[in-house]
């Protein structure tokens, strides 16, 4: 079987290696909670044996355009007694399972579908809306689905439709059987809405507003007693119209026969196979078989598809935005013992476009800028990009833009640009190496207006103070011309308008509100040795001492063309005041003593962008990957206990 030509995503789970990785007897009783807090409660338990094999390969993917969006899971099962044993405890309630000639399959909530044989299943999930044509501004816009007979079948370009069989008086039987059990179903919750709105209606018409307790109609018991109780609400005049219920019932009815009927042509498409998925070897050009998990992405299709794309057909130069998103992405996803490491190679469609986005990340390095990378900073970030590339850049995406009414004047411009930038000259001001230092958060008190109301809801401003976390950090960039830097701050301080804010001592600018109620007192200029800074102290443009571990980072913030380093830990720190109930205090101190780092860098790698964010984690998990599972546990409890009632 063929992987659909509209799929823009696509993802592999190596379950051999995760599944050595999965603590099953800490996994399953956090399952068991939370199916706990589901609607319908599952009555299953045991999660690590549920006819799944867990240690096989699964596969995804998902494809949309204006009106279907389908996701769509394989994976292979080792038990089939124990999968349908599953099944049926998860699927709505009194729905049957529907057997066909080489599989089986059952609804399992809504829109959600799954099917299976002795040792293959496969999860469906089909969202359908009804295109509307007052939306397609492109009057000659092809839709991928079209709503044919008053069965409203919808025949996607992506899926084989077999030819019409003759009518089935049994299996239209079935069908509306199903008809029934769906009404069913949405019955109780409908009833339920209606006798909120009706209570609503008749405690205004006697008290002129909400209760007190609770504005958002949510009411207590107190404001319930006051509500007179409503019999026969179905005759009241604010009963809604059952014309219109009937309708909506109608809408969910074909769209569930429509999403139906295209999730049994996939499953028949499938077991009709060789149950083997063949995939286009372009999505795979960057899969690592050792990888956790493997994802390809179709930006460009992500954007440019489906009512996007058709937007972006009615401005003049659209086309520039398609140009620019018209790209691939690769993720390569690894749960180490003490790290999670997620790899991206980015690759535009265009080669020739791709070649000159490439040229961008072959920028010079500059040493003096990484001097300023020192042991107790929370973290930088930090670039080395060739700035004169990124003119080439936009000249590409903007000559690339296809036939267009404006395509000739277009052409013109860029040639007229050419010819009146100074390239050079510009990327002398800037050549494109900067970093962004954050050395600490610190406290500070700030003024902030709150709003309160009355009985009568009249509104009130109140000042209010509150603790918050100000930034001490350095932001510098490289510069070939110190002196239009000189003039630009030059200017600021000595401009009539600016002039109250902006003033010069020594070497520095600086900036100060002069009500002094932000977040920052002050901020400092000054361009010194090629390089322009600004920062929130003066100290911070002079070199730190650096250990070994920060010299490593320094070394590695001049070797890429971008790179960076958070501490995740230290930033809670400094945002501790912040955090002011029980539950945000309990939370925070569980994130400081389980938060670790960041690490990000990029750099070209062959015909891509590649981009390697590490994340460093620091407790006594047995992996990165059961480290999150334990952290999520932990807020879960929290959050349970401050649920229970407080014993005085």
């Amino acid at each position: 079987m063929k992987l659909p030509t509209d799929a823009v995503f696509y993802m592999e789970i190596n379950g051999k290696q995760l599944n050595q990785k999965i603590n099953w007897q800490k996994l399953n009783p956090l399952l068991h909670e939370l199916s706990k807090k589901s609607k319908e409660k599952s009555s299953w338990n045991d999660y690590s044996k549920t006819g799944i094999k867990y240690d096989a390969t699964q596969y995804h993917y998902a494809s949309f355009n204006d009106s279907l969006t389908t996701y769509t899971t394989h994976f292979i099962i080792d038990n089939k007694a124990k999968f349908e044993e599953f099944v049926n405890s998860i699927k709505k309630k009194g729905l049957e399972t529907s057997k066909k000639k080489n599989y089986s399959y059952v609804d399992i909530h809504d829109n959600i579908f799954v099917a299976w044989n002795n040792d293959r299943a496969v999860l469906s999930m089909i969202s359908y809306s009804k295109p509307y044509k007052a939306l397609e501004w492109d009057a000659a816009a092809d839709s991928a689905v079209a709503v044919v007979d008053s069965a409203a079948v919808v025949v996607d370009s992506a899926y084989v439709v077999e030819p019409e069989l003759p009518f089935d008086y049994k299996e239209e039987i079935v069908s509306l059987k199903d008809e029934i059990k769906y009404l069913k179903e949405n019955i109780k919750e409908n009833n339920k809405e209606i006798t909120r709105i009706q209570k609503d209606i008749k405690y205004l018409e006697k008290n002129h507003k909400y209760p007190k307790e609770n504005v958002d109609t949510q009411h207590s018991d107190e404001a319930a007693e006051a509500i007179p109780k409503i019999e026969n609400w179905e005759n009241e005049e604010y009963a809604v119209d059952s014309s219109y219920q009937k309708e909506l019932d109608s809408m969910r009815i074909e769209n569930f026969k429509i999403v139906k009927k295209l999730a049994e042509e996939k499953f028949d498409q499938y077991f009709s196979s060789n149950l083997e998925i063949e995939v286009p070897k372009a999505m795979l050009s960057f899969r690592d078989p050792n990888s956790d998990a493997f994802v390809y992405t179709d930006y460009g299709r992500m954007v440019n598809d489906g009512i996007y794309g058709k937007m972006m057909k009615r401005f003049e130069f659209g086309q520039f935005f398609r140009n620019a998103y018209d790209s691939n992405s690769y993720y390569n996803l690894y749960f180490e013992k003490d790290k999670v490491k997620l790899v991206n190679n980015y690759q535009h469609k265009n080669p020739g476009i791709q070649k000159t986005i490439s040229s961008v990340y072959k920028g010079k390095k500059n040493k003096k800028l990484a001097a300023l990378i020192n042991d107790k900073s929370i973290g930088y970030y930090v670039m080395n990009v060739n700035g004169a590339k990124c003119f080439d850049m936009m000249y590409d995406l903007l000559q690339d833009s296809g036939e267009g009414e404006y395509k000739k004047e277009m052409e013109l411009m860029m040639e007229t640009m050419k010819i009146v930038l100074d390239e050079e000259a510009i990327t002398k001001i800037a050549p494109g190496n900067g970093i962004f230092v954050l050395n600490e958060l610190k406290s500070k008190k700030v003024e902030y207006t709150d709003y309160e109301y009355d009985a009568d809801y009249n509104e009130k401003e109140v000042k209010k103070t509150k603790d918050v976390g100000v930034p001490n950090f350095t932001f510098a960039f490289a510069t070939e011309n110190e002196g239009y830097w000189n003039r630009v701050f030059n200017v600021m301080a000595t401009n009539k308008h600016l002039a109250k804010k902006f003033s010069k001592t020594g070497n520095f600018y600086s900036f100060k509100d002069e009500k002094g109620g932000g977040y920052m007192d002050q901020l400092f200029f000054t361009v010194k040795d090629g390089i322009v800074y600004l920062t929130s102290s003066t100290d911070n443009i002079t070199p730190q001492s650096q250990s070994e571990i920060s010299k490593q980072w320094a070394k590695d913030s001049s070797k890429y063309p971008l790179s960076g380093r958070l501490d995740v830990q230290r930033l809670l720190i400094g945002l501790e005041k912040e955090f002011k109930t029980p539950s945000e205090r309990k939370t925070l101190d569980l994130f400081r003593k389980n938060v670790g780092e960041v690490y990000y860098k990029t750099e070209v790698k062959g015909e891509s962008v590649e981009t390697e964010i590490d994340y460093n984690i620091k407790n006594s998990s047995e992996n990165s990957l059961m480290y999150f599972f334990d952290l999520f546990d932990e807020i879960f409890k929290i959050n349970e206990s401050e649920k229970k009632p407080q014993i005085l």
